[in-house]
C-alpha cells in the first residue's frame, strides 16, 4: 500500500510500508524541486529526495489518534490497533493538525470506508 502526502492540497511525495516493514518517504519530483514549496516537516528537510526508516516516521505518526479515539477508529474501520500505517491511510485524508494530509493511492479500494 502507498499513501499520497499532500500539503495544504498539493501533492508533495508518496509514503508508503514495504514487505519488510520499513517506511519509505519519497518527494514528488515537481515538489521537490520547486524552491518555493516548504518540506512536509523539519524532520523530512528537502536535502534529500527520500528518506527510509524501519519505523513509521514520527512526523505521521503524529497525525494519528490516540486513547478513545484511536479506539474507535480502529473498531469502525476494522483494522488492528498496531496497524498504524493503515490507520494513517484510513484516517488522515481530511481534517488534519495542519496542513498535511495523506490519501490512499487507490482510494477507490478504501472509497466504501470513508
Amino acid at each position: 500500500m502507498k499513501g499520497l502526502v499532500y500539503n495544504n492540497g498539493i501533492l508533495a511525495g508518496t509514503i508508503e510500508k514495504d514487505n519488510d516493514g520499513s517506511y519509505l518517504f519519497a518527494y514528488d519530483d515537481s515538489y521537490f524541486y520547486d524552491n518555493k514549496l516548504p518540506p512536509v516537516s523539519l524532520t523530512l528537510p528537502k536535502t534529500q529526495r527520500s528518506y527510509r526508516s524501519q519505523k513509521m516516521f514520527s512526523f505521521f505518526y503524529g497525525l494519528l489518534s490516540e486513547g478513545v479515539n484511536k479506539d474507535i477508529q480502529c473498531k469502525l474501520y476494522k483494522i488492528d490497533e498496531n496497524d498504524d500505517f493503515t490507520r494513517l491511510l484510513l484516517t488522515s485524508r481530511k481534517d488534519t493538525i495542519g496542513a498535511i494530509t495523506v490519501k490512499p493511492e487507490d482510494d477507490e479500494m478504501f472509497g466504501m470506508l470513508y
